[in-house]
């Protein structure tokens, strides 16, 4: 069996998912922002900053924009299922199911 290596940028990436939903869960949403702002200078084409700061914005009750990050998190990169996934959960009138940082929160489909 073949051992994929990830690069430096996407585990990179994958701690600042981790680190996002950890802060969001103890209500730090000012450091978030902070880490993730940095994130979209460092990784201007990466969809996962786009994704974490519309998940930011939505819980700070900013629909609006936030639905216009998990646009831009999709079109960086259609492939990134977290960024459809929030999309289509937000658009609904209930919401179901758990907010989605990073392909572990998404179901498989």
């Amino acid at each position: 069996m073949k051992k994929i290596d990830k690069s430096d940028s996407q585990i990179e990436l994958e701690t600042l998912c981790n680190t996002v939903r950890t802060l969001v869960e103890q209500r730090e949403f000012e450091k978030c922002e902070l880490l993730i702002t940095k994130a979209m200078e460092k990784y201007p084409h990466a969809p996962q900053p786009h994704n974490l700061i519309g998940i930011l914005l939505e819980m700070e009750g900013d629909h609006l924009t936030a639905m216009k990050h998990f646009r831009a998190a999709w079109a960086l990169d259609p492939s990134y299922i977290p960024a459809r996934f929030n999309m289509e959960r937000f658009l609904s009138f209930s919401p179901k199911g758990q907010i989605a940082f990073d392909e572990t929160d998404c179901p498989i489909e």
